[in-house]
């Protein structure tokens, strides 16, 4: 007999007394990945832009992975251009150079979710501090938050490049920690992404796996401390 998966799934342990300071990942968290397929439509003669942008976003993700094992660092917004132009080439779009970078530039100014704004705000007022833990560079991460509207709420941002490694390297939340000066047990990290929780975890932060999707969570590696389908929820959690 089959149980369901939420009876084979160990008790999440989030802790709220235990969180000071909250991180969040950018995109896919704050910020919408799949708004890149409207930047395609505009730039290509495609009908199908969610398979190309899809395939955009996979290979990016690949490209840091990989990049982290061979110590070939490149910034995630040439990273991003590389994978842009893998996929154009994947699905037969022949686009010039000029096209490329007004199509990659869409990262400057991603749609934002709704909840975005009035749950870190939430969370400000009730006296957590806010940061931005991410794979993007200074000046993306800096677009991010200014077109979010957000950089009132928001402590500082902690870019991959300031280690030239990316997630999930224990070592950058380990950094995060200190650029925070907080004590890392102390640290929520909120993110869409599964291996960006398990990498926060491991380096012993709380992780929070944010399900924007509702998709299954990993078989593979530790549990997430708390699932939430949205950031309100996140601070309905935490009291605020």
């Amino acid at each position: 007999m089959f149980l369901p998966l939420l009876d084979i799934l160990p008790s999440m342990a989030f802790n709220p007394n235990r969180v000071t300071a909250i991180t969040f990942d950018s995109y896919s968290t704050l910020v919408d990945v799949d708004a890149t397929a409207a930047a395609l439509t505009e730039h290509t003669d495609i009908d199908d832009p969610t398979s190309v942008s899809q395939t955009w976003r996979e290979r990016s993700m690949q490209y840091t992975l990989v990049a982290n094992h061979l110590e070939e660092y490149e910034t995630f917004y040439e990273i991003n251009r590389d994978a842009l132009a893998y996929a154009l080439a994947a699905h037969g779009l022949d686009v010039p150079d000029d096209e490329r970078e007004e199509i990659l530039s869409v990262y400057h100014e991603l749609e934002v979710f709704d909840d975005v704004r009035a749950s870190i705000e939430r969370l400000h007022e009730a006296g957590y501090d806010t940061y931005v833990l991410s794979n993007g560079t200074p000046e993306m991460l800096e677009s991010m938050v200014d077109h979010a509207g957000i950089e009132d709420l928001i402590v500082d941002t902690i870019s991959a490049d300031e280690l030239e490694t990316f997630k999930p390297d224990p070592d950058l939340y380990r950094h995060a920690a200190g650029r925070t000066g907080t004590p890392i047990d102390e640290l929520a990290h909120v993110s869409a992404l599964w291996f960006d929780v398990q990498g926060a975890i491991h380096a012993g932060m709380q992780g929070v796996w944010l399900d924007r999707k509702s998709t299954p969570w990993e078989p593979f590696g530790p549990e997430p401390d708390l699932i939430t389908e949205g950031l309100e929820e996140l601070a309905d959690r935490l009291g605020c």
